[in-house]
């Protein structure tokens, strides 16, 4: 993919705007500031009382009607780099800028398309190579109650989506959104920062709670193992987003997904992800305790607030096993246990040194269902998520939905994980070890119960089904909700009606 238009360069001279004493007076006395064949008054930042502020926005044409183009200048005494512009929490697009550095004056110029809310925001970020930060933000218009954030914080819902479409109607439902981005693709479209900022926003404005996935690579979910370099450029990645204030509503980052499977370890096939190695990167497991180069304490250093969770095992994937062998001796739960073992243990190291702060805030973890499997000796596939499906092949080990029950005996089983909250960042009826999808067998009525397993499960947040939105290519045509194909369209029809507010009792 090609990289979007950016200002991510430092200002050149440029003589082509020479504003003068003239002009400056002009926009002391009066407030606003007329541009050569232009007459757009110039606006003050929210919450200003001088009418001479840094910096200044001026729009053409100055009231924009909704879904027009229309042009955003933004002058400052500060030649700032590596900058972006929202408009009601979407990209504007980079035309130009233009200096009179005798004078001191700085100028950029955005197009934006005026959203259809009576009143919106236009915030002005700087410094975004190294994380975005606020500079100044203005109200372009009076801000409609009809439009404005509900005054309630609406309805919960363990329900949600990967890839939430910008247009679903959620009801007032607070759902979940699980987006992703690579580090080896921060300023590409859609993978890179900017897009995420861009759909982390629309998603909170819906009110959904975004989980991150971060992954280093494509086809390479985490920096191979033993590689420095790459972990040190990944580091690097995950600070400049836990910086960056637009991802402030970000609720938490999932560190990687499916380390145990060799499709996602395909740059260094001979070094793979090992549990070992993903716990040293998480939160310094078998390195020096004093050392902070790892996730938990690079992401804590810049944002003390933000989730970090434990990216999820792939269930069923025999690649990779663990040194410490679980219960039911499976290579998917012994590379959980060994995994959430040295977590746990990287946790009490720090403790040792009285560096705390270091456990997870919760596990991810996949759960697909299994709605064609032939031990449900004839039950609806609805009932998949009902129903134990254990297989003695496998030791006992759940081969359906109820997988997640596995992941929780292991995490509840150590001191500095137990009782963690768990997300479940995918779930469908299409199991991994098969090529089966959901638009082949999705049966009516399985997300409805595997929605009301989970609603008994207090220790797990999230259900979120994969995918519902990626219009940018058909690898996903047969698992998409908004773009449905096959038994999709029931799937979908289902997860609108589980949104929809319940109907109003009657008094008898």
């Amino acid at each position: 993919m090609s990289s979007p238009p950016s200002t991510r360069r430092r200002p050149a001279r440029n003589p082509a705007i020479r504003l003068g004493l003239a002009g400056l007076v002009l926009v002391a006395l009066f407030g606003y500031w007329l541009a050569p064949g232009l007459g757009a008054a110039l606006i003050v930042p929210s919450g200003s009382e001088r009418a001479f502020v840094w910096p200044q926005i001026r729009l053409e044409p100055p009231q924009p009607l909704p879904g027009q183009r229309a042009q955003v200048f933004i002058s400052d005494v500060t030649p700032w780099v590596h900058l972006e512009l929202f408009v009601n929490g979407r990209r504007a697009e980079f035309e130009r800028y233009q200096a009179d550095e005798q004078a001191g004056i700085w100028i950029w110029s955005w197009t934006f398309v005026a959203p259809d809310q009576t009143g919106y925001e236009i915030v002005f970020y700087r410094n975004c190579d190294t994380g975005c930060l606020e500079r100044a933000r203005w109200t372009i218009g009076a801000i409609s109650p009809m439009v404005a954030p509900p005054a309630s914080p609406g309805i919960p819902t363990k329900l949600g989506v990967v890839f939430a479409n910008p247009d679903r109607d959620w009801n007032n439902r607070n759902g979940w959104d699980v987006e992703l981005t690579y580090a080896r693709y921060a300023e590409a479209e859609y993978w890179g920062v900017d897009d995420l900022a861009g759909r982390v926003q629309a998603a909170a404005r819906q009110g959904l709670r975004v989980l991150v996935r971060v992954d280093y690579d494509q086809g390479q979910s985490l920096p191979p193992a033993e590689d420095y370099a790459a972990l040190t450029a990944y580091l690097e990645y995950l600070a400049r987003l836990a910086r960056d204030q637009r991802l402030r509503d970000v609720y938490g980052y999932v560190i990687g997904s499916g380390p145990n499977d060799s499709g996602n370890n395909v740059q260094a096939p001979q070094n793979p992800t090992t549990p070992e190695w993903y716990a040293r990167l998480f939160n310094g497991y078998g390195a020096d305790p004093a050392r902070p180069d790892n996730v938990v304490q690079t992401i804590r250093s810049e944002n003390r607030t933000v989730r970090i969770l434990v990216g999820p095992v792939y269930p069923w994937i025999t690649d990779q096993t663990g040194e410490r062998r679980f219960r039911i001796d499976t290579p998917w739960l012994n590379y959980m246990n060994t995994l959430t073992a040295a977590i746990d243990a990287g946790v009490s190291a720090k403790a040792a040194l009285g560096i705390s702060n270091v456990a997870p805030d919760g596990f991810a973890i996949q759960a697909p269902g299994r709605p064609d499997a032939p031990e449900l000796a004839g039950q609806p596939g609805a009932r998949e998520p009902l129903v134990n499906l254990r297989s003695p092949e496998w030791g006992g080990a759940q081969m359906g939905f109820r997988v997640f029950e596995d992941w929780l005996e292991i995490i509840n089983a150590y001191e500095n994980t137990r009782g963690l909250p768990v997300y479940i960042t995918s779930t469908n009826t299409a199991p991994p070890d098969t090529t089966v999808t959901p638009a082949q067998n999705y049966p009516r009525g399985w997300l409805s119960n595997a929605l009301r397993v989970v609603n008994h499960e207090p220790q797990i947040q999230a259900l979120c089904w994969f995918i519902d939105f990626f219009p940018h290519d058909k690898r996903w045509e047969f698992f998409s909700l908004t773009n449905p194909r096959g038994w999709n369209h029931e799937a979908n029809s289902e997860f609108a009606e589980l949104l929809r507010p319940p109907e109003p009792r009657t008094a008898p």
